[in-house]
């Protein structure tokens, strides 16, 4: 097993730097995205390389509202995760950002997404990890104690999106109004995603095993503190929790980190042996 590192950049460039990479060794392919989770969170950032992105997600009203404000989407399908609509080898890139905890069938689920990418494609993939002290505490703890730390989250997310295209700069542009549900810069706003479900495969030995057998191959594979951060700045108390989780199993539920990023690569030859 491999030491754990930390992604170079945060997760949400890492993921945009290795896609525009693929998209740049393909100069004459439009690249087709598969947007996993589409109803929380934010997508890739190509610059002005052609794509087209795909949603899909599962359905509640939180997800379909913060769907429908996504200006980046071509299309999108919501609904349950083992039928909406992917066709086979129909897409280079599926992006799913803390998504996998949160679904049922994860591990079907997961096998549709790597069948819908073609061979050479990159699955570009954020949990919260299960065996940790904070995902025991996420998946144990009342989800109106859990709620903090989304709030939090979402809060950074935007402050750093709306600095990202000069939305806190007044006079800059006119004034506009702000549709409901939307940053200033008409982003859609993060709202909590549904309850984590924590089936087997959303840790990192999860998707290690997955992956082998599987036939896939993890290229990268960071540790990432950022639902940990986000919630202990406003209180000491969470940190103190995971340490505690931790000491009493000895270890087994860690507390150094609270989520995965991986970027895994389907190879061409499906019958190719990683040695």
């Amino acid at each position: 097993m491999t030491d754990l590192r930390t992604p170079p950049v945060n997760d949400g460039d890492l993921f945009s730097e290795r896609a525009r990479q693929y998209a740049y060794d393909k100069p004459l392919q439009r690249v087709h995205i598969l947007e996993a989770g589409c109803g929380w969170g934010h997508g890739l950032d190509l610059g002005d390389r052609e794509h087209q992105v795909t949603g899909v997600d599962m359905d509640t009203p939180a997800l379909r509202a913060h769907t429908r404000g996504r200006a980046d989407l071509h299309a999108w399908h919501l609904g349950d995760l083992r039928t909406v609509p992917m066709p086979p080898r129909a897409y280079d890139i599926v992006h799913a950002a803390y998504l996998i905890e949160r679904v049922p069938n994860a591990e079907l689920v997961l096998d549709r997404f790597v069948a819908a990418l073609k061979p050479g494609g990159l699955l570009l993939v954020r949990i919260r990890d299960r065996n940790t002290a904070f995902g025991f505490l996420d998946r144990t703890l009342p989800r109106w104690l859990r709620g903090p730390v989304w709030n939090r989250l979402a809060a950074r997310d935007t402050a750093a999106r709306d600095a990202e295209t000069g939305d806190d700069k007044a006079g800059d542009t006119p004034a506009r109004e702000t549709p409901a549900g939307a940053t200033a810069n008409g982003a859609p706003r993060r709202e909590a995603p549904p309850p984590a479900i924590y089936e087997r495969v959303a840790s990192r030995q999860g998707l290690q095993w997955y992956c082998v057998m599987r036939g896939l191959v993890i290229a990268e594979e960071y540790a990432s503190r950022e639902s940990a951060d986000a919630l202990a700045a406003g209180s000491g108390l969470t940190g103190a929790l995971c340490r505690l989780v931790s000491a009493a199993s000895r270890g087994r539920l860690t507390a150094e980190h609270s989520e995965m990023v991986l970027v895994i690569r389907k190879p061409e030859n499906r019958f190719a042996r990683v040695i």
